[in-house]
């Protein structure tokens, strides 16, 4: 935080809005800690907050609305991509489909306080077909909070965090056994969640022409299709498998209990 804190004195502006730039086309650095650090510098005078609201709204806005295009353009490639450090990729965009499908569109005025969903909000809402004013309006109501929040943080606990800062010198070997402590616990956390979620990799698949030829051959009386695709990629009007039956994936758990223990179950997905 020290070195943040000194670039952030030297650099003011124009670093706060490449972080919060850069944090939005999902390259991992704090865009919270510098609103955090920038909020500090506004109550010591050293810069204004008006302009880090407003650099971290613009910085923010304008990474959400790249990764949205991105989004709608590249759809499930760029959002396989993004969750390609989950353990389950598939998984990793239905928690963020279900946030949207529970709270609706307006969960993009508090991604960005949620670990995960922040990174796949903008370039779902793209993949959704969201339109881009509606997300721009939306987003902007939610980085505007987000900026406020964490400036406003810093503000009020300058002194605390001036004194924070101070101290980070003489404390550096502990930050660093710390930091090091950090790494190796996220490290077993993950390898703790790999081995949970195992089973999940061999869950059976099949090829779409074994299907194709099943459907052809009209044995429909002994296997039913299912289309569990993720709310946002599914409405009224939209293409199915001829023979399927929609069934919204939140409520999965419940309604397979209802489907006839003699046939055959293809379940797809987006």
């Amino acid at each position: 935080m020290n070195n943040l804190l000194t670039h952030i004195a030297l650099h003011g502006y124009l670093l706060i809005f490449l972080i919060a730039f850069l944090e939005a086309i999902d390259i991992p650095l704090p865009a919270s800690l510098a609103l955090v650090v920038a909020g500090a510098a506004a109550a010591s005078g050293t810069l204004h907050a008006s302009l880090v609201y407003l650099l971290g709204t613009a910085g923010l806005l304008l990474g959400d609305s790249i990764i949205y295009f991105l989004g709608r353009y590249m759809g499930w490639t760029l959002l396989g991509f993004l969750c390609k450090v989950s353990i389950n990729p598939e998984t990793c965009i239905l928690r963020s489909a279900e946030l949207f499908y529970k709270r609706g569109k307006t969960t993009l005025i508090v991604a960005k306080f949620i670990p995960g969903i922040n990174t796949m909000a903008p370039p779902l809402a793209g993949s959704m077909k969201m339109r881009f004013e509606q997300f721009l309006w939306l987003d902007f109501l939610g980085t505007s909070l987000y900026v406020i929040t964490y400036t406003a943080i810093g503000f009020v606990f300058h002194k605390f965090i001036t004194s924070i800062t101070h101290g980070f010198n003489a404390a550096s070997h502990a930050i660093g056994i710390v930091a090091l402590v950090a790494v190796i616990a996220y490290v077993a956390y993950r390898f703790s969640l790999f081995f949970k979620n195992r089973v999940y990799r061999v869950v059976p698949r099949v090829q779409v022409e074994e299907l194709a030829r099943r459907l052809k051959a009209e044995e429909t009386e002994r296997l039913l299709v299912v289309d569990v695709r993720s709310h946002g990629y599914y409405d009224a009007g939209t293409s199915r498998i001829k023979g399927s039956i929609r069934l919204e994936p939140n409520n999965f758990a419940e309604e397979i209990k209802k489907f006839p223990k003699d046939k055959d179950l293809y379940v797809y997905c987006t």
